[in-house]
C-alpha cells in the first residue's frame, strides 16, 4: 500500500519531466499523456481496492523526515482515509477524461505541450493536497495547484484579458494563503507532535482535554474559513471564477467545475475537529455558504455566457456543501461533491456544441416563428418575478448584473489601502526614508542601550520596515528591478528580524536565504539581460511577450519568480514555515506580519512575470495588422 501511494502521488510529475523532455510533436505528447493518465488511474484504483480490504479505515504512512531541528519537523506523510478516497476517485475518472478530450481539442494549438505540462502539474499537486497526512505538505500542494490554475487561466497570452483575469485570481489565491501560512504555524504551537490529520480527530474527543484555548482555537478556525472560502470562490470572493474561465474550456472543466474548486470543501473536511468544535465557528460556515448561494444564484441568470452560468452554478452548490458541513453532514457532502464535479465537467466540455448548435438553430429559425433568444426573461428565478414588486426586480437585475459588487468590496478593503500606503513610500525622496528609518533604529538602540527594553524588540522597526518593502513593490510599476530588489530587501528584513527574535535560530534563516538569494540574483541577471529596458518607465502597463521573443529567459525568470516567493522548488517553502515558528515563540504578530509580506510579496512577483512574459509580440502584431489590411482592400475589390 505504501509502493501504491507513492505512485499515486509521483506518477503525474513523471508525466510532466518525460513531455518536457521527449514531447517534440503532438503525437509524442499524447502518447506519452496517454500511459501516464492510464498508469495513474491504474495506481490509484489498485490503491483504493487495497485500502477496501483493510476495511476502510485511515491509513498513515511516512516516508522520510524533510527537514528536522530542533523542535520542528517536517516530515513526508502520507494519509488516506473516506475523504481521500472520494476525492481521489474523482481526479481519476475526471483527469482521465479531459486527457483524453484534450488530445483532439487542443489539435494544432499553439501552446498544447504547454497544456499538457501545466495539467499533469496540476494533478501532481492536486494528489498532494489529497494524500498529505499534515497541514504542511498540504500547502505544498496547495501551492502548486494555485500556479497551475495562474498559468492556465492566462493559457492565450496574446489577449490582455486573460492575463487580467490570471493575476486577479491569483491574488485571491495569495490572500487565502495567509490562513494556510499562518494555520500551519499555529498547528504547530498548539498541537506540537500531534498535528497529524489522522491524529486530530482523538485530540478533540469529548473525553480529552481540549488542546488549546477556545480564542486560539476560534482564529486558527477563521484562518481555515479564509483559505477554503478564497479556493472554493465562497462569500466575498465568489467574483474571480467566472472571470478564469478565459483559459481553455478543458481546464476550466476540471479545474473551476470539477476539482479545484472542491479544495476548500477538502480543507473544512479535512479540519473538522478543529472548526467544527464550537456552535459559534459552524454558524460562520453556515452564513459563508448560505450568502454566497444567495449572490451566486442570482449572478447565474445574468451571465452573458455559458462558461459563466456553469461557473456561477458551480460556486452555488459549493455553497450548499459549506452549509452541509455546517450541519454536519460529511457524508452527503461527499455524495455531493462527486455528483457536482462530474455535472459541472460534462457541461463545460459539451459546452462549446451547445453555443454552436445554438447558433445555428437561431440562424436557421425565423424570429417570427417565435424563437429569439433575445426576449427570453430568464433573469430573475420565476419565484421572485412573481411575487416581488417591480422596483424591487430591477434592483436584484441590478446587484446580479453587478455580481453583489463583491469585486469592488474586496478591492477597496484589502488592496486599496495597501496600494496607497506604498505609492505614498515611493513617493517619498531616499533621503527621507533613510532619515525616518535611522530614527526609528536610533530609538530603539537607545531605549535598549539605556536597558529600558530588551535587545529582542529590535525586530519590531525591522518587522515594520520589512513590510514597507513589500508595500513598496506591490505599489511600484514602473521599475521592474525596483519590484524585484524590493521583494528580496522584504524577504531578508523578515530573516533579520526573526533572528533578532531567536539568535538560535541561525540554521533555519540560513536555509531560508539559500532559497531566496540563488532567485533574487537569477531574476536580476535575467531583467539585466532584457532589450528595451529604458521603455519600461515609459509603458508600464504594456506586456512585453517575452515568452515568445526570448522563451529561455522567460522560462528562467519564471523559476526565480517561484524560489523568490516561497514555491516549493526551493529551501525557501521550508524556511517561511521555520520563520513564522521562530517568530510566534516572542511575539506572535511578528508572525502574522511576515505572513502578510509573503503573501504581497508574491503578487508583487506575478505582475512582474505577466507584465514581462505575457503579450503579443510587435512582429507578430504587425504581421495580423498587414493580413487584416489586405483581406478589407480585397472586400473593397
Amino acid at each position: 500500500m505504501n509502493l501504491l501511494l507513492l505512485t499515486c502521488q509521483f506518477l503525474p510529475l513523471a508525466g510532466l519531466l518525460l513531455i518536457a523532455l521527449l514531447g517534440n510533436n503532438e503525437k509524442s505528447i499524447a502518447a506519452i499523456s496517454f500511459w501516464a493518465t492510464h498508469a495513474m488511474g491504474l495506481s490509484i484504483l489498485a490503491l483504493l481496492v487495497v485500502w477496501a480490504k483493510h476495511g476502510f479505515s485511515g491509513y498513515e504512512f511516512e516516508w522520510f523526515t524533510l527537514y528536522e531541528h530542533g523542535s520542528y519537523r517536517f516530515p513526508i506523510l502520507f494519509y488516506l482515509d473516506e475523504v481521500g478516497a472520494a476525492y481521489l476517485f474523482a481526479i481519476w475518472v475526471i483527469f482521465s477524461i479531459i486527457v483524453r478530450y484534450c488530445r483532439n481539442y487542443l489539435h494544432r494549438e499553439s501552446g498544447y505541450k504547454r497544456f499538457f505540462l501545466t495539467i499533469f502539474g496540476f494533478a501532481f499537486g492536486l494528489n498532494m493536497v489529497i494524500l498529505a497526512g499534515s497541514i504542511d505538505m498540504l500547502f505544498a500542494g496547495w501551492e502548486i495547484v494555485g500556479i497551475s490554475s495562474f498559468l492556465l487561466i492566462a493559457f492565450y497570452r496574446h489577449r490582455v484579458q486573460p492575463v487580467r483575469n490570471a493575476l486577479r485570481a491569483y491574488t485571491v489565491y495569495r490572500f487565502c494563503d495567509i490562513g494556510l501560512l499562518l494555520g500551519a504555524w499555529m498547528s504547530h504551537l498548539l498541537f506540537h507532535e500531534s498535528d497529524h490529520f489522522s491524529q486530530l480527530a482523538v485530540l478533540f474527543e469529548h473525553s480529552a482535554p481540549s488542546p488549546a484555548s477556545y480564542p486560539a482555537l476560534l482564529l486558527m478556525s477563521l484562518l481555515i474559513f479564509i483559505a477554503a472560502s478564497g479556493k472554493s470562490a465562497q462569500f466575498p470572493f465568489c467574483f474571480w471564477l467566472p472571470r478564469a474561465m478565459e483559459g481553455p474550456t478543458p481546464s476550466s472543466a476540471i479545474f473551476y467545475g470539477a476539482l479545484s474548486v472542491h479544495l476548500g470543501v477538502f480543507l473544512l473536511l479535512r479540519t473538522t475537529p478543529i472548526w467544527s468544535y464550537h456552535i459559534f465557528t459552524r454558524l460562520i460556515v453556515f452564513c459563508i455558504g448560505l450568502l454566497t448561494v444567495v449572490v451566486a444564484s442570482i449572478s447565474e441568470k445574468t451571465q452573458a455566457n455559458i462558461k459563466g452560468q456553469i461557473a456561477y452554478s458551480s460556486i452555488t452548490q459549493v455553497g450548499i456543501m459549506f452549509m452541509e458541513l455546517a450541519a454536519g453532514l460529511e457524508t452527503l457532502v461527499l455524495f455531493h461533491f462527486l455528483g457536482n464535479a462530474f455535472l459541472r465537467c460534462y457541461q463545460l466540455l459539451v459546452s462549446p456544441s451547445i453555443v454552436a448548435h445554438m447558433l445555428r438553430v437561431e440562424g436557421a429559425i425565423d424570429t417570427e416563428m417565435g424563437f429569439n433568444t433575445q426576449n427570453m426573461q430568464n433573469y430573475l428565478p420565476v419565484s421572485i418575478r412573481d411575487t416581488l414588486p417591480e422596483v424591487l426586480q430591477n434592483t436584484l437585475y441590478v446587484f446580479a448584473l453587478q455580481e453583489g459588487n463583491l469585486e469592488r468590496l474586496v478591492r477597496s478593503v484589502l488592496w486599496t489601502p495597501l496600494k496607497r500606503i506604498g505609492a505614498t513610500i515611493n513617493a517619498c525622496k531616499i533621503w527621507e526614508k533613510l532619515l525616518v528609518g535611522g530614527s526609528v533604529f536610533a530609538v530603539f538602540g537607545s531605549l535598549i542601550h539605556f536597558g529600558l527594553m530588551a535587545a529582542h524588540f529590535m525586530a519590531i522597526p525591522v518587522a515594520l520596515m520589512m513590510v514597507l518593502a513589500s508595500l513598496s513593490a506591490f505599489s511600484q510599476k514602473h521599475s521592474f528591478v525596483w519590484v524585484w530588489n524590493a521583494i528580496a530587501m522584504s524577504c531578508l528584513l523578515a530573516a533579520v528580524a526573526v533572528w533578532l527574535l531567536q539568535p538560535t535560530a541561525r540554521i533555519d534563516i540560513l536555509l531560508f536565504m539559500t532559497g531566496i538569494v540563488p532567485s533574487w540574483l537569477l531574476g536580476l541577471l535575467v531583467l539585466s539581460k532584457l532589450p528595451g529596458k529604458e521603455q519600461f518607465a515609459d509603458s508600464p502597463f504594456a506586456y512585453r511577450a517575452m515568452a515568445e521573443t526570448y522563451p529561455g529567459l522567460a522560462m528562467l525568470l519564471f523559476l526565480s519568480f517561484l524560489g523568490l516567493v516561497g514555491f516549493p522548488i526551493t529551501p525557501a517553502f521550508i524556511g517561511e514555515d521555520l520563520l513564522l515558528y521562530h517568530a510566534s515563540t516572542q511575539h506572535a504578530w511578528i508572525a502574522a506580519l511576515i505572513a502578510i509580506s509573503f503573501v504581497i510579496n508574491g503578487i508583487a512577483g506575478a505582475r512582474v512575470f505577466l507584465r514581462l512574459c505575457m503579450g503579443r509580440p510587435t512582429e507578430i502584431c504587425d504581421h495580423a495588422e498587414i493580413t487584416a489590411l489586405q483581406v478589407i482592400l480585397q472586400s473593397h475589390k
